[in-house]
């Protein structure tokens, strides 16, 4: 079984206002990352959250929510507390930030992992090390382990020998939006 783990509790920083519940193309960023993730052949998903407005968008499609109270001490709480919160043999990390991420793209990264008999999988988009990859539980002590504004990123650098790696070519698939510039260019 894959659980997705969508990691939605961060501050945006970088912007002035919550990226997640702004919109492109009428619907919330996070919305988009969250029906993407509903449409795919995940057997679970959770959804860390940290703001209600997040909470109620993950409720409307019946997935499992997931108050981050920690959140400020960085995004290594939420990828922790939906660790704990499953019990399943893989996890697919999500940034609520991702709104191009397809069922399709999903559905393709699980059946490459699956297919790899390696324990990671990592997508790669123009070269570039991206989200979501998939993690399999062997790792779950090295996951709960995780201190700080970091994700899983040290394990993957430390076994990259077990990771198999993807190349995107639709390199949008894995835009995230950091700040005001990327969302002026992707709400054209």
């Amino acid at each position: 079984m894959i659980t997705g783990i969508i990691l939605a509790s961060g501050f945006s920083r970088r912007m002035k206002k919550d990226k997640l519940l702004m919109d492109i193309e009428g619907e919330k960023i996070v919305e988009r990352v969250i029906r993407a993730c509903v449409e795919s052949d995940l057997d679970e998903i959770i959804l860390i959250y940290r703001k209600k407005e997040v909470k109620k968008i993950g409720e409307k499609y019946n997935i499992n929510t997931y108050y981050n109270e920690n959140a400020h001490l960085g995004q290594s709480e939420g990828l922790k507390l939906g660790v704990k919160n499953t019990l399943n043999t893989e996890y697919m990390f999500f940034v609520g930030d991702q709104p191009f991420i397809t069922s399709e793209l999903i559905n393709e990264l699980i059946y490459q992992y699956r297919s790899s008999n390696l324990p990671m999988l990592v997508p790669y988009y123009n070269g570039n090390r991206g989200m979501p990859m998939i993690i399999s539980s062997i790792y779950r002590e090295e996951l709960l382990q995780i201190v700080g504004d970091k994700g899983a990123r040290d394990i993957v650098k430390r076994n990259m020998s077990k990771v198999k790696k993807v190349d995107i070519e639709e390199e949008i698939l894995g835009i995230d939006i950091d700040d005001e510039e990327d969302l002026r260019k992707f709400k054209k």
